[in-house]
């Protein structure tokens, strides 16, 4: 009885020390993995849950050393597509849809864990000590905990590996153990090569079409002069009322694709014909003031919420510039639920559906700030 015993002790040691040995060899052989290359290139699926909705995102992640990143995220539902651009130059939220983009310094990737990049998973699996291991018939999966410092609820995640010991999925959990993000590869390329401009902010900034809108619209204006050069002899009286007329009109309003006063051609991407109001506010919070006014390019709609938990909450329409625009800006990436936002400790800046939110408050945290923001962005709801 006593060697049976000594057997079944002997067993339990044996299988120990194998499982000990399976974890250290997959965690150092996706170390290798990742450490070992210079470049890769991945693509999946990734679901945002923001309260009761879930957004999902195409994602495609290209990597080259000496922290060069470019990640692209397509919107599932409206194909909106935002990119975040990291290179020698700085980080930028670019918006390709605007030609526009946010440049700040910051330390992204590294403040905060990220479910798309190898290095972020790397990180969180090596520097958990408490971290756990299992091994599956399809591979292995990793629980690790998590960095999100503007989201405390979010606690831990869970690494799936296939055989080859590159991750398939990645899950988030909050303190309840419900999944708020979900990452699925579709494929990684550990091999890929980038030519040198790949990670050039204008290799995502509409600047390679700007001459030819420019070609065209001499051509038109061209065309336009020979027609009413012909017609100047029968019509050069209706011609100059018209003109007048029109120069008239010029003066009093500006018209959506006309030159501002910088030069530069703007379209209007959208009207404000609802009003967009959280919905989440602190408590002992309310609003106190709604002032509609007509911009050079738009309408912008300033909201000023009163309270214990006071901010301002300012909705423009969003201009499209033929010259790409950088908005020189501070703070961190935060993907918020349709869309990538600009935030710092007391604001936050953000597109989303043609419209720029800017919200700003001197008492709230930046975690707060955030569940306003996030409540914005859920559904437009009229008040």
């Amino acid at each position: 009885m006593k060697k049976i015993f000594l057997c079944l002790i002997l067993m339990c040691l044996i299988l120990t020390g194998c499982g000990k040995k399976d974890e250290k060899t997959v965690l150092k052989e996706f170390q290798n993995k990742v450490n070992g290359s210079n470049s890769y290139y991945l693509a999946g699926n990734m679901e945002l849950v923001n309260n009761e909705d879930v957004y999902t995102y195409k994602i495609a992640v290209s990597y080259e050393k000496d922290d060069h990143y470019k990640i692209e995220l397509v919107n599932a539902v409206n194909d909106h597509k935002q990119v975040i651009l990291r290179n020698d130059e700085g980080v930028y939220i670019v918006t390709p849809s605007l030609n526009k983009s946010f440049k700040f310094q910051s330390d992204w990737p590294y403040n905060n864990s990220q479910v798309y990049l190898l290095s972020s998973l790397l990180d969180d699996i090596s520097n958990d000590e408490e971290r756990v291991f299992e091994s599956t018939s399809e591979g292995y999966i990793f629980t690790s905990k998590v960095n999100y410092p503007n989201n405390e609820k979010l606690v831990s995640q869970k690494v799936y590996f296939g055989k080859d010991y590159l991750p398939t999925k990645v899950t988030v959990l909050d303190t309840e153990g419900n999944v708020q993000i979900k990452m699925v590869f579709d494929k990684i390329d550990l091999k890929t090569e980038f030519n040198d401009t790949y990670f050039d902010l204008n290799s995502i900034l509409d600047t390679q079409n700007i001459k030819e809108r420019e070609d065209n619209n001499k051509i038109e204006n061209n065309n336009q002069n020979s027609n009413n050069n012909s017609n100047n002899n029968s019509n050069d009286d209706k011609n100059k009322n018209k003109n007048n007329t029109d120069d008239s009109k010029k003066n009093e309003a500006q018209e959506p694709g006309d030159q501002n006063q910088d030069g530069k051609k703007t379209e209007s991407t959208a009207t404000i014909d609802d009003v967009i109001f959280p919905m989440y506010l602190p408590v002992n919070t309310y609003l106190t003031k709604q002032e509609k006014v007509a911009t050079e390019d738009g309408e912008r709609m300033i909201l000023t919420f009163t309270g214990d938990k006071s901010f301002v909450l300012v909705e423009e329409t969003a201009v499209y510039s033929n010259n790409p625009e950088i908005i020189p800006t501070y703070g961190d990436v935060e993907l918020i639920g349709n869309s990538l936002a600009v935030i710092n400790d007391n604001s936050a800046n953000w597109f989303s559906n043609g419209i720029e939110y800017y919200i700003v408050s001197d008492v709230m945290s930046t975690a707060e700030l955030l569940q306003v923001v996030k409540s914005i962005s859920v559904l437009p709801v009229s008040k």
